[in-house]
């Protein structure tokens, strides 16, 4: 995953955050994608929000909404949590400290992998 990450542009070839504090990817026909960086729960990790996003009736509602940890000297990404407002879901691989949910930890990383190699598919590219 982390590798596609650095193929959308999101993370440099050192797995440093090439998009700053917010992001926002415009790729017609599909739906915004917005990248945010969020503080870090663990030292050397950086901490994102990557989500999609429509509007009901005035709300904002999230078509999901992710959010990743990413190990810069791993090379690594992890999924840490799902939600999908328009059917209530939000789920956690972290539901407490000290607690990980192993299932739902290897469910949204596929998901993960799979949403990355769609957004490479569609042409989503982060640009100077």
């Amino acid at each position: 995953m982390f590798d596609k990450m650095q193929r959308i542009g999101i993370l440099d070839a050192e797995g440093k955050l090439t998009t700053g504090e917010y992001t926002k990817l415009e790729n017609k026909p599909y739906m915004p994608l917005s990248i945010d960086r969020l503080p870090s729960e663990k030292e050397n990790t950086i901490q994102i929000s990557m989500a999609h996003n429509y509007i009901q009736n005035g709300d904002v509602m999230a078509d999901p909404d992710m959010e990743i940890r990413i190990y810069p000297e791993l090379k690594a990404v992890e999924a840490l949590t799902y939600q999908q407002d328009g059917l209530g879901i939000y789920q956690q691989v972290y539901p407490e400290p000290g607690m990980v949910n192993l299932r739902r930890k290897r469910e949204l990383n596929k998901f993960l992998n799979s949403w990355l190699s769609n957004l490479i598919k569609q042409g989503f590219r982060v640009t100077a």
